[in-house]
């Protein structure tokens, strides 16, 4: 597909990476944005693999309280300086990321938080599906790849599409803000409590 160049623009903004490079990343991606942003990360060429090595120690604790009080969400986010911390920007992503908390309920911040006896507890049930189905064995490898992205895309905050934009996922909504900010931005922790809810012990 033909690259425009309010396209590599867009991703230039989105990324801090240079034209050329936006250009290049378009153009192997067919002009998908995600994958775009994915092969920069990739090269280390987005300003969010560069900042990715600075300490996030600084940052905010967004709350948000839904449905009339039968909804919390308390959700950390770490940046590296006071200043951003308290810009307008920072702040409003924060409490959006709190808001989509309360409404997609996910059970981890990113995929390597997961641990490998659950991964393999989902391979192995979508092994029995495979076998149930009848599907020739020699392409389960390539199906179990694609249900455990949709496995992310479920349980995974990183991997979630925003509430507010479902074209982009909750990392390309961080990645933004880290090229807008300059620095490094973490999701680092969040607790979501549902009135009358088990509590797991």
């Amino acid at each position: 597909m033909e690259i425009s160049s309010t396209m590599v623009k867009e991703l230039r903004t989105k990324t801090g990476a240079g034209m050329m490079d936006c250009k290049e990343a378009l153009a192997a991606s067919d002009g998908d944005f995600e994958k775009a942003i994915d092969f920069l990360r990739a090269k280390g060429l987005s300003a969010a693999t560069k900042r990715s090595s600075k300490a996030a120690k600084d940052g905010t604790i967004a709350s948000y309280i839904h449905m009339g009080g039968r909804i919390g969400v308390m959700v950390e986010i770490n940046c590296e300086t006071d200043f951003v911390a308290k810009t307008d920007g920072f702040q409003a992503t924060a409490r959006d990321i709190a808001m989509h908390i309360a409404a997609s309920n996910p059970l981890y911040v990113r995929p390597d938080e997961i641990s490998e006896d659950e991964l393999n507890r989902e391979k192995e049930i979508y092994r029995s599906q495979l076998r149930e189905e009848g599907k020739p064995e020699k392409i389960w490898d390539k199906i179990i790849e694609g249900k455990l992205k949709k496995y992310y895309e479920d349980v995974c905050l990183t991997e979630q599409k925003f509430i507010k934009d479902t074209d982009i996922t909750i990392a390309t909504l961080i990645n933004n803000l880290i090229a807008n900010t300059g620095e490094n931005i973490i999701i680092r922790r969040f607790a979501r409590f549902q009135l009358g809810e088990e509590i797991k012990k």
